[in-house]
């Protein structure tokens, strides 16, 4: 395989073959994150051309969110059944065949199959599991930097992809725009094809940090088992509190980021006469800032407590709400807004995965994030659909942004309930 000639080559150059995969999952997350981004430039064109409800078209985007975070935990399942490779190819096969097939929808359930079931199944199975699972097996230090790493592909993806879907929509109709996000996912999955191996192990190399060549664990060929791994899991860590503190903070943070300004954001921006290729303009200014602000949360979760780190992120993510909602829209409060809610997009990834792995251990971290992963998309749902509801009903996005805003500082407050791990008072964890 060229992987193994590349790992090769690399090795004879000290350089590690991890970084190859690093790079390759840090592009395929970014391609997915624009399939995910571009359902925030669909909203109004689905509007305009066929006539449909706002809040039917959010309740499609809702169950593609939901479904986006509910497949986390099996998703790492699958990946420990069939493999990385596998999994990841067959996702953006599915992700590939849904945007596709939109092309020619005419009824709004046919919205509901392909950008509900279809898309979010393809886009779970590459969510920020996938990030996890590869950090995971490649490497032993460096870790929570190539955490951030990844979340910030998979945030920032979505973000710098929508000014250019926006521009695309205006000139020539969002199909155009869809063809664009089609033909990045058909580039990464001929990189994941060629590049991609499952574990170091298959090109011969420890994982990054360590000495010693470990062999992959046999594969599990009962496929019910798979099935039922991510349930058997969470049974065991329902007890514990420090499982339901990181999916509460963690369904805030998906109702304070993807399902409110991600989906909305354009909308939101258009109430106060902003053209769609400026709001996302300004989106992707947030997604510059996104990109520095988890890489270097990945790197200070390597060094300080991730409680207090949490707790600063949530915090100013919340006032940050806040402040937009009481704000006139100009453009010096928005540049304001876009540099304190950016560096703070997705911060919370790496310290909230450092905790699963403190709290459950190395083995379960993976399918345990899953779970909490699942949190973070059922807040992003009920943003998505309740801002929906706002807008139709109230004609304003305004009480849902405060509404998120009060919710992180209580998820701020939340954090801090939690004892550091391996101190003598940290809560016990379950059988």
């Amino acid at each position: 395989m060229i992987s193994t000639q590349v790992a090769g080559w690399m090795a004879r150059r000290n350089i590690h073959y991890g970084w190859v995969v690093a790079a390759t999952t840090f592009l395929t997350m970014l391609a997915t994150a624009g399939a995910m981004g571009s359902a925030g430039v669909m909203i109004q064109p689905l509007h305009e051309e066929f006539g449909w409800d706002i809040a039917d078209i959010s309740s499609a985007m809702a169950v593609r969110l939901v479904l986006f975070g509910l497949l986390g935990p099996f998703a790492a399942a699958f990946m420990n059944h069939f493999g990385i490779r596998q999994v990841v190819a067959t996702a953006l096969a599915m992700i590939m065949g849904g945007i596709v097939i939109s092309l020619f929808m005419t009824e709004v359930w046919q919205l509901l199959l392909l950008w509900g079931v279809v898309i979010g199944v393809g886009t779970g199975m590459t969510a920020l599991v996938l990030g996890a699972t590869v950090a995971a097996r490649w490497f032993s230090h460096r870790r929570g930097l190539v955490v951030g790493l990844m979340t910030a592909s998979n945030a920032t993806g979505q973000l710098i992809f929508l000014p250019i879907l926006a521009a695309l929509t205006e000139a020539y109709g969002w199909r155009i725009a869809l063809a664009l996000a089609v033909a990045v996912i058909a580039t990464a999955m001929v990189l994941v094809l060629l590049l991609m191996r499952d574990h170091p192990a298959d090109v011969g190399l420890p994982a990054y940090g360590e000495t010693a060549v470990i062999k992959p664990p046999e594969q599990d060929h009962n496929l019910f088992a798979t099935l039922i791994s991510p349930l058997v899991i969470l049974k065991s860590v329902s007890g514990n509190p420090v499982f339901w503190v990181l999916f509460g903070t963690f369904f805030v943070c998906g109702l304070s980021t993807n399902g409110l300004i991600q989906t909305h954001w354009i909308s939101i921006c258009g109430d106060f006469g902003m053209a769609a290729v400026t709001a996302a303009g300004t989106l992707a200014v947030i997604g510059i800032f996104d990109f520095f602000g988890t890489i270097a949360a990945g790197w200070l979760s390597d060094r300080y407590d991730s409680r207090v780190l949490l707790f600063w992120f949530y915090g100013l993510r919340g006032m940050s709400l806040i402040y937009l909602s009481l704000s006139g829209f100009s453009f010096v409060e928005l540049s304001l807004f876009a540099i304190f809610y950016g560096l703070d997009w997705v911060a919370t990834v790496p310290p909230t995965v450092k905790l699963a792995a403190e709290n459950f251990g190395r083995e379960k971290a993976g399918l345990v994030f899953g779970w909490v992963f699942a949190g973070h998309q059922l807040g992003a749902a009920t943003a998505a659909f309740g801002a929906g509801y706002f807008k139709s009903d109230y004609n304003t996005y305004m009480p849902a942004l405060q509404i998120a805003g009060l919710m992180c500082i209580l998820a701020a407050l939340a954090v801090m309930l939690l004892k550091k791990p391996g101190s003598a008072t940290a809560v016990p964890q379950a059988a």
